[in-house]
């Protein structure tokens, strides 16, 4: 049965930002862990290699009562140089998908929430200021205890003159932001359109390249991680992981699996343009997150390389959390799910104890 979930799809961005979280994860109390830290995530000690990966987690009270509830390695959401805004209500929608979600497919919306869960989301990568969310990340950095690392998400954003050079500096700039709130941990979002080119950011493996070398020099010795998108192309996976992976410390896999995605007269159900297609997430994407994982372990070996991988796709119980861990995952985030079930870090460090994990 779904829980009340901590972000409200029927209230708008600005008011989930404003008057959020929601159900268990409001007003909580940090729940006594006495889970002993066998784990590690980049060098940092981690009680569970479990968390919520960049979207839900809207501002530091979000990852405060993430943390409060035993998800060990949350991550504050995608963050720009500058403000940008959300695109319109609404920007979360069920989806009712019959078995896993192969690209292509055209997918009926609602506001019926059931199990298994899939939804589609469309923010548009909003950001507030540096101004608001510098303190408020490092608000929330301070707030994590024993066993726990907050990870800062963030994006580059592309100039008015729509310079490259301008573009990457962006990433630099926010890179030296971040770095600023004493984040141990960054994360790069390339599972975003390229300013470049119509494709994704991590499909331009040379501009990838190009934006992490030049994060990794403003960055230091923080742990830099990409987060990217799912690739069907195997020899393009191998390219991107000789070429990126070999500089990044950590990957995550995956973001969405687009999908066009209509109401139910057919008509397109997020308002705006470009809205006709949007990332779909949860339980409908679990085998593209699983096999981007094995794929990735495989290749690491082969090729000789040290990054980390985060697993992330439809994880929605223990039973998954154990599926991505022997896949390969260093560490399993859940974003849909967590959104809808505030116990699932519990219940997985439960079964961790049980099962001598």
């Amino acid at each position: 049965m779904l829980s009340e979930p901590f972000y409200d799809p029927t209230r708008s961005y600005e008011d989930n930002f404003e008057h959020g979280p929601f159900g268990l994860f409001a007003d909580t109390q940090r729940i006594p862990d006495s889970s002993e830290i066998h784990h590690h995530f980049l060098g940092q000690p981690v009680a569970a290699p479990f968390g919520i990966p960049a979207g839900p987690l809207l501002n530091g009270r979000y990852v405060k009562a993430a943390l409060d509830m035993g998800f060990d390695l949350p991550v504050y959401k995608t963050v720009r140089t500058r403000r940008q805004a959300c695109h319109p209500w609404p920007n979360v929608l069920a989806v009712q998908v019959d078995g896993d979600l192969q690209t292509g497919r055209t997918l009926v919306a609602s506001q019926k929430y059931s199990e298994p869960l899939s939804i589609t989301n469309s923010f548009g990568v909003p950001s507030f200021d540096p101004e608001f969310w510098q303190p408020d990340m490092a608000d929330a950095v301070r707030h994590a205890g024993p066993g726990q690392v907050v990870i800062g998400s963030f994006q580059g954003t592309k100039s008015e003159s729509g310079s490259v050079a301008a573009y990457i500096a962006d990433f630099v700039t926010g890179a030296r932001l971040l770095k600023q709130t004493g984040v141990k941990i960054v994360e790069v979002n390339l599972s975003c359109p390229n300013e470049g080119t119509a494709n994704l950011l991590c499909f331009d493996i040379p501009r990838a390249r190009e934006i992490v070398e030049a994060i990794k020099g403003e960055l230091g010795a923080i742990p830099l991680v990409t987060k990217i998108a799912y690739f069907g192309d195997d020899a393009r996976l191998t390219q991107f992981l000789r070429e990126v992976g070999s500089v990044v410390d950590g990957i995550s896999a995956i973001n969405t699996v687009s999908a066009a995605v209509v109401d139910e007269r057919g008509e397109q159900a997020l308002p705006g343009e470009g809205r006709l297609s949007s990332g779909v997430c949860g339980s409908a994407i679990q085998w593209a997150g699983l096999e981007m994982v094995q794929r990735m372990a495989r290749l690491r070996e082969s090729l000789g390389l040290t990054f980390e991988i985060v697993g992330v796709g439809g994880v929605g119980d223990a039973a998954a959390f154990d599926r991505f861990r022997r896949a390969g995952a260093d560490v399993v985030m859940s974003a849909t799910a967590a959104m809808w079930n505030p116990l699932l870090a519990q219940q997985i460090k439960e079964w961790m104890q049980g099962a001598g994990a």
